[in-house]
């Protein structure tokens, strides 16, 4: 799934340059077809990236600016933010050869030609996308959540199979809808909205008893968005592990060259640090 979310502060990391860090690790220059030179580009010198907007923390950070709302990719902050820079620092981009376009999750997830190189926008890897896009290995491990009312049954739930006798919500054609129908099966069928707004105005309107969402979008929601809401808990991992990838063309050799960085930059704990600093907190695990 893809959305929002605000968490707790952490104690900042010594990152400087728009979050990003002027003491980044060394890393093996990348040859061959990862050399900047020979990277199969949208635009000739630039890395065009996209992202959806609304753009919420803690995945994106800064005042809304460029056309964004109620952040600005261009910041640099948040998860997101932080992620997508120093990949471009890594493919040899400076900050100002990094471009975005705001594109909505649902028509960046439709087939067509896409005016830019990847997009990276809370997309997990399913197999049915897999045949449209090529996914990049992980930027992350996601954990869904259930949020309700606060003082309503649902938040007093302990199990999964306490959510059974509840209505349930979610946006459509995404893995937290997916969680509810394959793993939760509650006694209603579970209502699907267009997005993540209208999933929390349903809740708001108690339409349905609670909704599903990754876990770190769930600080901004009863945080800004809808402060009379609470985490009900997290969502244990079913099956294969939920990742968020970024997605590229069809065929696109900078699939791979991502790839490498995002490997090199787990192994050296970048994604780690950018994790503790803007993903930071917790909610027990519904079991």
């Amino acid at each position: 799934m893809r959305t929002l979310a605000v968490l707790g502060t952490v104690a900042a990391l010594g990152l400087a340059v728009a979050g990003l860090g002027t003491s980044a690790p060394s890393q093996t220059e990348l040859t061959g077809k990862c050399a900047k030179a020979n990277l199969d580009l949208y635009a000739a010198g630039k890395l065009s990236l996209a992202t959806d907007n609304l753009s919420f923390p803690p995945w994106w950070g800064g005042k809304g600016g460029h056309g964004f709302d109620p952040s600005d990719p261009y910041s640099g902050k948040g998860y997101e933010g932080a992620v997508s820079y120093e990949i471009a620092r890594r493919l040899g981009f400076a900050k100002s050869e990094v471009t975005w376009k705001a594109v909505g999750f649902n028509k960046a997830i439709a087939p067509g030609k896409k005016a830019y190189d990847a997009y990276i926008s809370q997309v997990s890897y399913n197999p049915a996308r897999a045949k449209v896009f090529d996914f990049s290995i992980s930027y992350y491990f996601v954990n869904q959540a259930v949020v309700g009312l606060k003082g309503t049954p649902i938040t007093r739930v302990k199990t999964l199979r306490g959510l059974k006798p509840f209505t349930l919500g979610a946006p459509v054609a995404t893995t937290s809808y997916n969680y509810i129908v394959r793993y939760i099966k509650p006694a209603s069928k579970p209502k699907v909205y267009d997005s993540v707004n209208d999933t929390i105005a349903a809740l708001k309107a108690k339409q349905i008893d609670g909704f599903v969402v990754d876990f770190p979008s769930t600080g901004y929601i009863t945080g800004v968005q809808l402060p009379t809401a609470t985490v009900v808990g997290r969502l244990p991992t079913q099956g294969t592990r939920e990742r968020f990838g970024l997605i590229f063309r069809k065929g696109s050799s900078l699939d791979a060259c991502v790839n490498k960085v995002l490997a090199a930059m787990r192994a050296d704990g970048t994604l780690k640090r950018y994790e503790s600093k803007w993903l930071a907190g917790t909610a027990p695990i519904l079991k």
